[in-house]
């Protein structure tokens, strides 16, 4: 899986992601900014072809959404998932005739059942942590 993630804190060069780069993308996160902006274009929206979905939970300005709607119409990727959007709360119209798009709220994640789950997992961490146990939920270093 090719990941690619840039951290709000450091000093490194924006660099745009190029078609070969976006064939082989699973994963992307970033910040948004003046150079990240529209870093998701027709470019990189067209290199993940037909079977190609774009997800977008981070900032909405990162994806050109004119041509991300244009290559949904066209057929060109696959599908979308979008909880954000360049202009909140203005979601453009077209996103909601596609059977291949789902669209949510950003803040959906606080639900009483979702904090209710998350409460439980951390105590339960807790929990096994304090009586030497495996926790509930561990990130394994490679």
């Amino acid at each position: 899986m090719l990941m690619i993630t840039v951290e709000r804190q450091t000093n490194w060069d924006c660099w745009s992601i190029g078609q070969e780069v976006a064939k082989r993308l699973e994963a992307f996160g970033c910040s948004i900014s003046d150079q990240t902006h529209h870093l998701i274009n027709k470019e990189v929206l067209l290199a993940l072809g037909k079977e190609g979905v774009i997800i977008n939970v981070g900032r909405g300005a990162i994806i050109d959404e004119k041509e991300m709607v244009q290559c949904l119409v066209q057929g060109d990727i696959g599908g979308a998932g979008l909880d954000v959007f360049e202009n909140e709360p203005n979601v453009p119209k077209e996103l909601f005739a596609f059977d291949n798009v789902v669209l949510s709220l950003h803040r959906d994640a606080f639900t009483h059942e979702t904090l209710t789950s998350m409460r439980e997992i951390a105590v339960g961490n807790l929990e096994a942590f304090f009586s030497n146990k495996l926790l509930l939920s561990q990130v394994m270093d490679d």
